[in-house]
């Protein structure tokens, strides 16, 4: 009888766990990337005073923030196609914007070093939701494309929620998540009494609220205004705007932070937050300034035994597909490339596709431009870049102008290619309020660190001490004292233009 009793209790036990199963054996070493679309490091984890990003600071608080983590190029879908390759723009193929008429596209072999197929091929099943923008969709391949509005975070988040919490599936999760905001968008605020209305950032008007958010809304007295923008009644409602939508990214984290926590994974999945590149305002979006270059990057690596850290070592984004495919186990170190690497000739082949096509520029996809940061978790002193290195060429494909940067923790050097040219907008920058209140004020009107016609028309070369001056007001490009200086980064540049297979470093030998 007794042996009957310990059989029944403990078929018993068997049915509990088959009806009501648990994560307690839930993989491991899972992979969240939340890239949000044209953010400055405007969190209060970033000593921003004026945002309301509760979710995010409190994972940088048992997390790590990189103070000095930059994009290589402020335009959408050129920086994406730099997150998902680990190589610059220049070189993947996607020297600007994908959609539409713009029609770029990387080279089909990035597909063997592009982020999903990596991650998948190290044992991943890879989820996408959000904004994608990149091209061919067949090298950026995700297992499993789920569908959200991009405005809406706290919906997004809901959406992945079967994804996460999957147990049918015993492989570790990567998800993808590409919020929309706070990219301009959805029309003016006419509740302004101001002669030029300010964009609404992708927020509703009349003060609603997107489904299922706790809308924060910011007063235009209430913001911080960068150096880089004018302060006036015009930006700060803007601002005000921004804010706003910052915040309903920060409830989406949130609810991202509830399903791994109430599913046991929140100590088992590494979360990386950044954008694709600064605030979408003339003076960031679209230039290669510090406002349109710096991001944030907050990560929390459960493995990590000490946290809460923040380190001063130089990032960028070509490092983000080594640094998560380092954490999955599947980097070689050595080489800089996967492990598994795929051959990327075999593939078409036996896809039948691109078979004739100009694949790789006749140089072979084989390792990163990028280097893995994980080292710098365990001891944030520790150095990552001594340089980093931009490259910009397009944003729509009617704005051509191709300027590199090089930088380092004491100078940044600016190579404005097609500097006899007038600087060219972006569509939303130039009807942005924020821009035109200045521009009617004439040439000579104040712009943050600059005036209206410096900002259009700018020198061939500018030359910053980013230390002394990290808000770029005085060029010293034709400073008698740094003539000097001027020519070691100039040197510096071509260096890495160099290295980095550059093609537009032959622009040195004839403009």
């Amino acid at each position: 009888m007794l042996k009957l009793r310990r059989f029944l209790h403990l078929v018993h036990f068997v049915c509990v766990i088959t009806l009501f199963p648990t994560n307690a054996s839930a993989a491991e070493r899972n992979v969240i990337f939340i890239i949000t679309d044209d953010e400055s490091p405007t969190l209060g984890c970033y000593g921003d005073d004026a945002a309301r990003t509760p979710a995010i600071d409190a994972i940088a608080a048992d997390g790590f923030v990189f103070r000095n983590a930059f994009a290589t190029t402020a335009s959408c879908s050129a920086s994406r196609s730099v997150v998902m390759s680990g190589l610059h723009n220049h070189r993947n193929g996607q020297f600007g914007h994908q959609h539409h008429y713009h029609k770029f596209a990387s080279f089909h072999d990035v597909v063997s070093l592009s982020l999903p197929r990596v991650m998948a091929r190290a044992g991943y099943r890879t989820g996408h939701i959000g904004k994608f923008h990149v091209a061919p969709k067949v090298v950026y391949e995700y297992e499993t494309w789920l569908k959200g509005n991009g405005r809406n975070a706290v919906q997004m988040a809901e959406r992945c929620r079967e994804f996460l919490t999957n147990t049918a599936d015993d492989r570790p999760f990567f998800l993808y998540f590409g919020t929309s905001d706070p990219h301009r968008g959805g029309g003016k605020d006419e509740t302004s009494e101001s002669e030029l209305k300010p964009d609404l950032f992708g927020n509703k008007p009349n003060r609603q609220a997107h489904d299922g958010v706790n809308e924060v809304f910011f007063s235009p007295a209430d913001v911080n205004v960068p150096p880089f923008l004018p302060d006036t009644r015009e930006t700060r409602e803007e601002l005000a705007q921004y804010y706003q939508s910052c915040s309903r990214i920060d409830q989406g984290v949130a609810r991202l932070v509830r399903i791994l926590k109430d599913a046991d994974l929140y100590e088992k999945t590494l979360i990386v937050f950044t954008s694709d590149h600064g605030m979408a305002f003339a003076g960031g979006k679209t230039t290669v300034y510090e406002g349109g270059l710096r991001v944030p990057m907050v990560v929390r690596d459960p493995y990590q035994k000490v946290r809460g850290l923040q380190s001063d070592a130089m990032i960028s984004h070509i490092d983000i597909t080594p640094t998560l495919l380092d954490f999955a186990g599947g980097l070689d170190e050595d080489n800089n490339c996967p492990k598994n690497i795929l051959n990327a000739a075999q593939f078409w082949k036996q896809r039948g596709e691109a078979v004739d096509e100009n694949r790789n520029g006749n140089k072979p996809f084989d390792s990163y431009h990028g280097r893995s940061w994980l080292h710098c978790l365990s001891n944030p002193a520790e150095p990552h870049h001594q340089t980093v290195f931009a490259s910009h060429t397009f944003h729509e494909i009617q704005m051509y102008y191709p300027m590199r940067v090089v930088r380092d923790s004491r100078y940044k050097l600016i190579w404005n290619i097609a500097h006899p040219l007038p600087y060219p907008f972006a569509s939303d920058l130039w009807a942005a309020s924020s821009w035109q209140a200045q521009l009617k004020k004439g040439p000579d009107a104040p712009y943050g660190m600059m005036t209206v016609n410096r900002y259009v028309q700018r020198p061939e070369f500018e030359l910053y001490d980013i230390q002394n001056d990290p808000w770029e007001s005085t060029n010293l490009a034709d400073s008698a004292g740094h003539q000097v200086i001027l020519q070691q980064y100039q040197d510096k540049l071509k260096s890495m233009q160099k290295t980095m297979q550059d093609p537009w470093i032959m622009k040195w030998e004839y403009e």
